[in-house]
C-alpha cells in the first residue's frame, strides 16, 4: 500500500494541486535537489497544515507522509489522509508500527516526508528542536535526506509563500546526534536564506 501511488493521491495532486498553485502562488526553489530515484527522506520545518502540499507539488515522485494519529481519529479529515496513503504516527509513544511502514517504503526505494519538529511551530523561534525519527530512518535504510524550509504566509495570491530545498546528503557514516544536528543546521540555514529573499 505504501509503495504504490494511491489513485486518490494522483487525482488530488492534479486537481487540488492546480487550485493550490492558483490560489497561493507559491514559489518553489531548488526542486532539482530532490533525487529522481532511490530512497529519500524529505524533511523540514512545519508551520501550517498545508506544508506537505508544497513538497508534494515539488516532485513527480510519490511522497508518503508520516502524519500524527490524531488526524486519523478525526472523521472529518481521516478519509483524506488514509486515501492519500499517509502513515499514522502515535506521538505519545515510540510507534514501532509506523516506523516499520516507513522502513518498508524506504527499503523499496520510495520517498518519505516528515516534519522533524513533530508538530507545527507556533512559537516565535524560527525552528523547534528536532526529534530523531528522520535521521534514524535515513541511517537504517541508507536513504538520502533532502532538507527544506518553508517561509511566508498561506493567503490568497500570496507573494511571500516559498519553499526552498537544500542539497541532499547521506548520514550513513554519522552518529544519530551528528546527523540530527546537521539536518537541523541545514534547515535553519535554508530558513534564514529564504527569509532574506
Amino acid at each position: 500500500m505504501y509503495n504504490k501511488t494511491p489513485m486518490f493521491y494522483s487525482i488530488c495532486k492534479v486537481v487540488l494541486g492546480f487550485i493550490f498553485k492558483i490560489y497561493y502562488k507559491p514559489i518553489i526553489i531548488g526542486k532539482e535537489n530532490i533525487p529522481k530515484s532511490g530512497p529519500i527522506v524529505v524533511a523540514g520545518n512545519h508551520v501550517h497544515l498545508f506544508d506537505q502540499c508544497l513538497t508534494i507539488l515539488s516532485t513527480k515522485r510519490y511522497l508518503c507522509y508520516m502524519a500524527k494519529k490524531e488526524y486519523f481519529d478525526d472523521k472529518k479529515v481521516a478519509w483524506f489522509f488514509k486515501w492519500n496513503g499517509c502513515i499514522p504516527v502515535d506521538r505519545s509513544k515510540k510507534d514501532s508500527n509506523a516506523k516499520e511502514k516507513a522502513f518498508e517504503v524506504l527499503k523499496n526505494k520510495g520517498a518519505i516526508g516528515i516534519f522533524p519538529e513533530g508538530t507545527r511551530n507556533r512559537t516565535k523561534e524560527l525552528l523547534q528542536p528536532f526529534k530523531y525519527g528522520a535521521v534514524s530512518l535515513a541511517k537504517k535504510t541508507d536513504a538520502t535526506i533532502v532538507p527544506f524550509a518553508i517561509t511566508g504566509e498561506y493567503k490568497f495570491r500570496s507573494k511571500s509563500l516559498k519553499i526552498i530545498f537544500g542539497k541532499p546528503f547521506n548520514v550513513k557514516n554519522m552518529t544519530l546526534e551528528e546527523a540530527n544536528d546537521k539536518l537541523y543546521k541545514e534547515v535553519l540555514k535554508l530558513l534564514k536564506k529564504n527569509k532574506k529573499k
